[in-house]
């Protein structure tokens, strides 16, 4: 089958590799249908994690069950299905406990709770920028779909990006009514936004200096924030009279930079406790690595980020942080969409073929204007 297959910094390229094989009976087999280029594939990408030579990418997957383990019972030959990024047993501890993302047994690797699809440090789980892909424990990790094709584009987003926004306003300690900032009008960050207007924000900014970001985030109904234009800090604090917002996401990143291009990993979290109310709540999704050779000083290069954590400690706010349990939200979200109350398809720019993948990697990493989610198609030629 077609792979797009990591070869190195700034290179990745579409291969000829083995078809996955029934590995265990609780296996399944997707031919995929869609799969998304994601903000978090460009830290492999641009050779910003350990990421091994030969990796298949990919861990926004979606697609139709070609063949199933003779232990699968739920799941059948032909069921279109959502696939969580999250590889999940179903019964260790914290998948018991709901917290999928965390699974104690499907990463062999040592000091790692918690696999996904194609992802660095996240288990031996090749990724689904491919045409087939093997899932582990199938009846627990799909999620069935309404047959057909129809929310597609929609549907795509519930294997991470949707999810990983809603979890960061959860993480938030969201109550309707609130005031929220996002910081980052990614995928991730607008589908923060969304969530949050879903779930009944007054009011929402979203923080970034793209205007093709900055146009969406109003397309969703939120106040878009040039950081790049004037310090976004007052920037909020001029807009919310001087009170602050009641929660924040972080939905950057340890890539933070600013206007200049300047990376500063505790930029966002700074902002965040600048803007944030006294005894509100942060919800940081964006990722964080234990270690980033690649960073621009000794502390980050070790995952040491000096912050304004004195800020952040006398004024009384909370914090929660992590990858989104996907299977915690995607039924409820997936019902959002069929129900009409959800569009998470709204930030789609690029739909292309399997093979135009290395295009799309470039103009994504670029942050080209109008590339702002790119969905690959196996199925569809150049």
């Amino acid at each position: 089958m077609k792979a797009v297959v990591y070869r190195g910094p700034k290179q990745v390229t579409v291969e000829e590799v083995p078809d996955p094989t029934i590995q265990s009976p609780t296996d399944a087999i997707i031919r995929i249908t869609t799969t998304n280029i994601c903000g978090s594939d460009l830290h492999m990408y641009e050779g910003r994690t350990p990421v091994e030579e030969g990796k298949v990418l990919g861990h926004e997957n979606m697609g139709v069950v070609e063949a199933v383990g003779e232990g699968v019972d739920r799941v059948q030959v032909g069921d279109r299905v959502s696939v969580p990024f999250n590889i999940a047993c179903g019964t260790c501890r914290t998948c018991t406990q709901g917290w999928t993302s965390f699974c104690l047994r499907a990463n062999p690797t040592e000091g790692v709770d918690g696999a996904a699809y194609g992802y660095a440090n996240m288990g031996p789980y090749d990724g689904g920028q491919a045409e087939y892909l093997r899932v582990p424990w199938a009846d627990f990790n799909l999620l069935h779909l309404p047959a057909g094709e129809e929310h597609e584009n929609d549907f795509t987003m519930l294997s991470d990006i949707f999810p990983t926004g809603w979890h960061g306003v959860e993480l938030s300690g969201f109550q309707p009514g609130d005031r929220v900032a996002v910081f980052g009008g990614g995928p991730v960050g607008l589908m923060a936004a969304h969530s949050a207007m879903i779930r009944g924000a007054s009011q929402v900014f979203v923080v970034d200096k793209e205007t093709d970001r900055l146009a969406l985030a109003e397309r969703f109904g939120a106040t878009p924030v040039d950081f790049s234009a004037h310090d976004p800090v007052e920037q909020l604090m001029d807009a919310t009279g001087g009170r602050g917002v009641d929660r924040g996401v972080e939905a950057v990143g340890y890539q933070a930079h600013d206007p200049s291009g300047e990376e500063h990993p505790e930029l966002v979290l700074d902002n965040l406790a600048q803007v944030v109310r006294s005894a509100g709540g942060i919800g940081v999704v964006g990722v964080y690595m234990p270690a980033d050779p690649g960073a621009n000083g000794e502390l980050a290069q070790q995952g040491r980020i000096p912050w304004q954590f004195g800020t952040f400690f006398t004024k009384g706010q909370s914090m929660g942080t992590g990858q989104a349990p996907v299977k915690r939200y995607n039924r409820q979200l997936r019902d959002l969409i069929v129900a009409g109350r959800a569009t998470p398809g709204l930030i789609t720019s690029h739909e292309l073929g399997l093979d135009q993948a290395v295009e799309g990697y470039q103009h994504f990493d670029q942050r080209d204007d109008g590339w702002t989610k790119v969905l690959l198609r196996p199925g569809r030629n150049a």
